[in-house]
């Protein structure tokens, strides 16, 4: 929204709100560091014992997973116990943490993935190394395949987390390469 000042010039509300310190936030996101969204607020907080910057890392993280699993808009039991495994192992969370972060990473995806679905991988982005994204775009395709297929829509999405990650469309095809047997559209039709 544009005003007219006297004079002729305009101002955009958005910089009229910086100036007098009352920028607005960006989507989803929160008071708090610059950019967190409610979402890795929410799980990083429970994540007491580690430093602020690997909870928040570890949040967006478990996000990015919860919100892999829930594309087919179902989130089984082979995904959360694949999602709590790679928390465990490679978060090095304990399995109560890594259940807790799990928990509420699903809810999150259930309750407000349509909106925080960019806003949260943007982040992961932000705070990660190349091989953490590498990481996280290779574990989305574990929990997606933990049901021994990974659906069409579980692969849009995983393609999708790969592009907002920043990798190359040839990059992201040699990732989801390792897991071409569980592609629901290389595997042979279930009998009926």
């Amino acid at each position: 929204m544009v005003r007219r000042q006297p004079g002729g010039s305009r101002v955009s509300l958005s910089r009229l709100l910086g100036l007098l310190g009352l920028a607005a936030a960006a989507p989803g996101a929160t008071a708090g560091t610059p950019g967190e969204t409610e979402t890795v607020r929410r799980i990083a907080a429970r994540l007491e014992g580690l430093p602020p910057d690997r909870a928040r890392r570890l949040a967006a993280f478990a996000y990015v997973l919860a919100r892999v699993a829930h594309a087919d808009l179902e989130i089984d039991a082979a995904e959360s116990a694949e999602m709590e495994r790679i928390l465990a192992e490679r978060g090095g969370l304990d399995p109560a943490e890594a259940a807790l972060a799990v928990e509420i990473a699903k809810s999150q995806a259930r309750l407000l993935g349509g909106t925080e679905n960019y806003v949260v991988t943007r982040e992961f982005r932000s705070l990660a190394s190349a091989a953490e994204r590498e990481q996280l775009l290779e574990c989305a395709y574990a929990v997606a395949a933990a049901g021994g297929s990974i659906s069409a829509v579980e692969t849009a999405e995983c393609a999708r987390v790969a592009e907002e990650l920043g990798f190359t469309h040839a990059e992201a095809l040699a990732v989801r390469s390792a897991f071409r047997d569980k592609l629901s559209l290389f595997q042979a039709p279930k009998p009926r």
